[in-house]
């Protein structure tokens, strides 16, 4: 699968979570959606790269001298931006659901107005 099918799987089932988001968060968490879909079609052709080259490269005479390869590199700082970009994705979902009236706010409301 390309990347741009792998995005687009990506992004319809961020947006899908975020479904429910009221729409003023919904706006405000659409950049981070898009770039969470980039990082995740990015991080997957990278990996398809690596199952070929692996993450290391060792010298065939001499294997402690080793390098790490630019794709595993630039994996790994995506990695990095890939998990901070879905830790806030996430506390705006957290939010959203503590904000969210329940059971007993709506019970309570009910009785002030009599």
């Amino acid at each position: 699968m390309g990347k741009s099918q792998v995005y687009k799987e990506e992004y319809e089932k961020l947006s899908n979570i975020f479904q429910n988001v009221e729409e003023d968060k919904k706006q405000l968490a659409e950049g981070l959606i898009k770039d969470a879909a980039f990082l995740f079609a990015e991080n997957t052709a990278l990996v398809e790269i690596m199952e070929q080259t692996g993450m290391v490269r060792v010298h065939p005479e001499n294997p402690t001298r080793q390098k790490t390869t630019e794709v595993s590199k630039q994996y790994l700082k995506n990695v990095n931006t890939y998990s901070t970009v879905i830790k806030t994705l996430n506390s705006i979902l957290s939010h959203n659901a503590i904000e969210e009236e329940d059971a007993f706010e709506t019970w309570m409301k009910e009785k002030q107005a009599k």
